[in-house]
């Protein structure tokens, strides 16, 4: 596929325009007008505003009624950038952080190598997903139709990983990446004078007294042949020396790759709530919820993307999952597929984590990526 290497440069410059102009959550507008009008160049039907702002591709040739979903995610993260290249962001408060410019790139690219050799057989579907970053952009495009509308007979989606070797592609059947739960818990007591303390619950005790608690969920409520992280990320109350404040909240994130396993963490929190309230004659409110669940690849769908993956680079079968989460998990739970890991570390400078302010996504893997892409829609629509 050398011609795929002629592409490179206009992707390049493609995905730096994204990266100096990005948007959060449903409101890619910008980006998915310029989605649509390069698919509308080479040919391939459009369909906007699926989901909020999502767009979809199609592009068939030939007669067999087999079909394909290919999956970019394209929103930004809530963070300050803190590199200093040229096409840094342009917004405050908003950037690239995760590399779904760099995704959208590689899309963008295998549809128009796709468009212009033809070498298969059915129907691809380029899926340009809002809203991954924590608000459900795939649940959404599910929820407006998206495989009654598309119909997939598998759906692929791969993500940038900086923890792999440029080069590496990996994946596995089963679990991938966690299910990630998030809560909120409101603890009240009546607020008083700090000198007094007999007179008043005091919820900072009680609060401190849960934080405790639930940290001891996963050691001793959890198998330790199973896996779950609960993290309590943010505790806020009070505000000066000499007053015991009527309310602290706690906040924090559990991540885990069984619903049983999930079902068992979150009886506990509220069990543990509920018993925090009684000894300390405070109020509790819980809010728990369950807002992406387990990322699990179907086997013959992760086995169709190790096949893909060994034509076009060194592919891996990944050992364990990701505790971090993905939402292409909706996708997964409506339709068979895989989601692959794309590793994108240069050895003489390693990249920055996804989420950090000085990241940046490695443009040397935009070709690897369509490649990728391509194998994978040629693979399952091969012609006869």
């Amino acid at each position: 596929m050398s011609a795929v290497d002629d592409l490179v440069p206009a992707l390049v410059a493609l995905r730096r325009d994204i990266h100096a102009h990005p948007e959060l959550g449903y409101r890619e507008h910008r980006t998915a007008a310029l989605i649509a009008a390069q698919l509308r160049a080479i040919g391939v039907e459009v369909h906007e505003g699926i989901g909020g702002t999502g767009v979809v591709g199609v592009l068939h040739h030939g007669t067999s009624p087999r079909t394909i979903g290919l999956r970019a995610d394209m929103d930004a993260l809530p963070i300050e950038e803190q590199n200093d290249h040229a096409w840094r962001s342009t917004m405050p408060g908003a950037f690239h952080g995760c590399g779904h410019d760099g995704h959208v790139a590689m899309l963008l690219g295998a549809a128009q190598h796709l468009a212009r050799t033809r070498e298969f057989d059915g129907t691809i579907h380029f899926i340009f997903q809002p809203a991954e970053e924590g608000l459900g952009g795939a649940r959404a495009m599910v929820r407006d139709g998206l495989f009654t509308r598309f119909p997939c007979d598998r759906v692929f989606a791969l993500h940038n990983w900086p923890d792999l070797p440029m080069g590496t592609i990996a994946t596995r059947p089963g679990s991938i990446m966690g299910a990630a739960d998030k809560f909120e818990i409101v603890v009240t007591g009546r607020g008083g004078h700090a000198a007094i303390p007999h007179d008043t619950p005091d919820a900072i005790l009680a609060a401190a007294q849960l934080a405790t608690q639930l940290n001891t969920v996963v050691s001793r409520r959890i198998a330790p042949t199973a896996s779950a992280v609960l993290s309590i990320t943010r505790i806020n109350g009070g505000h000066t020396h000499n007053v015991l404040p009527a309310s602290v909240v706690l906040g924090g994130t559990i991540r885990t790759f069984d619903p049983a396993v999930q079902d068992v963490i979150e009886d506990a929190v509220r069990g543990i709530a509920a018993g925090v309230a009684l000894s300390f004659d405070v109020t509790v409110e819980v809010d728990y919820d369950r807002y992406y669940p387990a990322t699990i690849n179907h086997a013959d769908a992760a086995a169709e993307a190790m096949a893909a993956a060994a034509t076009v680079g060194e592919a891996q079968l990944a050992p364990e999952p990701a505790f971090t989460s993905e939402d292409f998990s909706f996708m997964l739970q409506a339709c068979p597929g895989a989601y692959v890991w794309l590793g994108q570390a240069r050895a003489e400078s390693p990249s920055m984590p996804l989420h950090n302010p000085r990241y940046d996504f490695n443009d040397a893997v935009l070709p690897l990526g369509i490649r990728l892409h391509v194998a994978l829609a040629e693979r399952h629509l091969a012609k006869a």
